[in-house]
């Protein structure tokens, strides 16, 4: 854009408003217009000052980040980053900001420890140039509704007879996301049957987050969902999400397939990378396996994607209007690599359909 991108910082602690402030107003194409102690305070500035983007502290007193982002929301929808503590508490508040809408989060910045500084201010600038331009849509009482009910029993107690399934399975279903990608694997894994072959997915996401992500996960899914551990079998009905500090690979093992976790450098700068997933699955699996990449930023998983593509496994990518950041998906598709792209809501129907086949 040609002007700046105006942000309103939104946080209780003065320290952090003051480091945000001067980290985002380093970036010649940022500028902070303000500040607010509370969402009382933020929400009459946001009326005043107009910003493009709002970082909201999760935790705060007097009302937390939840409640207001709801509020917010649904009256004046506005692409919002998260700044959460990397707790389980603060995780769990996080992804419920995220189902309200929130385009991406980042983790508390840790003031005393001034070498750390620069990698964070590179990560909250470029998210929130990120999501200056996400798709932000307003939240709406039958919408809240719809995911009250699909947060329901029902998915949960139909599990119960899934974790039986230890068979070796010879189809595996290979997930990658980034930015707007909790929300996006949480709607394809509620629309799965307890009956799924083995899923491995790979979603950029902070170490402190990957567990609590996939026990909420876990909650939502006819599958068992967990974080994967090294040498665990694939089997049907269990889901297997990369911890957020290591590659996850696909290995054969006889006649099973099992997570391989490396610890090897970033690829793409991402640790964990869907390149390095979707090559492992290409390379093991080949035609027996489906390929599905979800929103996101950059470029990773484009070229694994083509790997699988070129192994003979059915692809698919989510379409541009779905997607909170169509980089990564449409990184695929100007690569000729994707058999299909698809809004959010059809992607699973069609995966059932490729299983089929």
């Amino acid at each position: 854009m040609d002007r700046k991108i105006k942000v309103l910082i939104v946080d209780d602690s003065a320290l952090v408003r003051q480091v945000l402030t001067e980290m985002l107003n380093s970036a010649a194409d940022i500028e902070v217009v303000g500040t607010a102690q509370d969402p009382f305070v933020a929400r009459e500035r946001i009326k005043s000052l107009k910003p493009d983007v709002l970082t909201l502290d999760v935790e705060m007193p007097r009302m937390d980040g939840v409640t207001f982002l709801r509020n917010l929301m649904r009256l004046r929808p506005m692409p919002v980053v998260m700044v959460s503590t990397l707790t389980e508490k603060g995780a769990d508040i996080t992804f419920q900001a995220l189902e309200l809408g929130a385009v991406d989060f980042v983790s508390k910045p840790k003031t005393d420890i001034a070498h750390t500084l620069d990698d964070y201010a590179e990560e909250i600038i470029t998210k929130v140039r990120t999501a200056a331009s996400a798709r932000v849509q307003a939240l709406t009482r039958s919408s809240a509704d719809d995911r009250s009910e699909r947060h329901s029993a029902d998915a949960v107690l139909g599990k119960v007879s899934a974790s039986i399934h230890f068979r070796t399975t010879d189809r595996i279903l290979a997930i990658g996301a980034s930015t707007g990608g909790t929300e996006a694997i949480k709607e394809v894994l509620m629309r799965l049957p307890a009956d799924t072959p083995g899923t491995v997915i790979t979603q950029h996401i902070p170490e402190a987050f990957s567990a609590p992500f996939a026990k909420r996960m876990n909650g939502i899914s006819a599958m068992t969902v967990c974080e994967a551990e090294d040498g665990q079998q694939i089997v049907t009905g269990h889901a297997y999400i990369a911890p957020g500090s290591q590659h996850l690979l696909v290995e054969r093992d006889g006649a099973r397939y099992i997570c391989r976790l490396n610890d090897g450098p970033p690829v793409n700068r991402h640790k964990p990378s869907v390149d390095v997933l979707f090559r492992s699955v290409a390379q093991n699996v080949g035609s027996n396996a489906i390929s599905v990449l979800l929103t996101g930023m950059g470029d990773d998983g484009a070229r694994g994607m083509q790997e699988m593509k070129e192994a003979g496994a059915p692809t698919i990518a989510q379409d541009e209007k779905s997607s909170v950041v169509w980089g990564m998906p449409g990184e695929a598709v100007k690569l000729g690599c994707v058999d299909s792209v698809l809004s959010l809501t059809k992607i699973p129907g069609h995966i059932l359909q490729q299983l089929k086949g």
